[in-house]
């Protein structure tokens, strides 16, 4: 696949995903588990389509430590029983929270079955996680970024 456009060749990109990734670095100092975390990244991705985000989250989810059955399961997480209720309820929101113009937005339900699994903090958290990796997400398949060479540990060019 060919990049529409070299983001990192030009002078604003570098900008605006410095501060996208500050956002998530805050997310790193709450109390909601980076596991969550990147289950919601990955998940958001596969219903976005972002193979760069795909290439990144599971490689750096499985070098934290991530077992490749969980990995492996994330798209098809109703079915399978490798999920706390917790994250099930985190990849239901983060699948509605996608798919806004699919449905009428995140349901009563979604949010009520998160909410009692996270505080307050926590589902600020949570929702700031999946407005940022549809952000992400949107950002590389428009510009078509191609997948298949991220290393861990690798961030864009600030």
């Amino acid at each position: 696949m060919q990049a529409r456009l070299e983001l990192f060749k030009t002078a604003l990109a570098p900008k605006l995903v410095k501060h996208l990734v500050s956002a998530g670095k805050v997310l790193e100092s709450t109390e909601l588990p980076a596991a969550t975390r990147e289950l919601v990244n990955i998940r958001a991705s596969q219903i976005n389509g972002c193979s760069g985000c795909l290439d990144m989250h599971t490689k750096e989810a499985a070098h934290a430590g991530e077992t490749a059955v969980r990995l492996n399961l994330v798209a098809c997480w109703r079915e399978a029983t490798v999920y706390t209720e917790a994250e099930r309820a985190a990849l239901e929101l983060t699948e509605q929270g996608c798919r806004l113009a699919d449905s009428a937005g995140v349901t009563d339900e979604a949010w009520e079955a998160a909410a009692k699994h996270y505080d307050d903090e926590q589902l600020m958290a949570l929702v700031t996680q999946i407005a940022l990796i549809n952000a992400f997400n949107r950002l590389n398949v428009i510009t078509r970024q191609p997948a298949g060479h991220y290393q861990v540990g690798q961030l864009p060019p600030h």
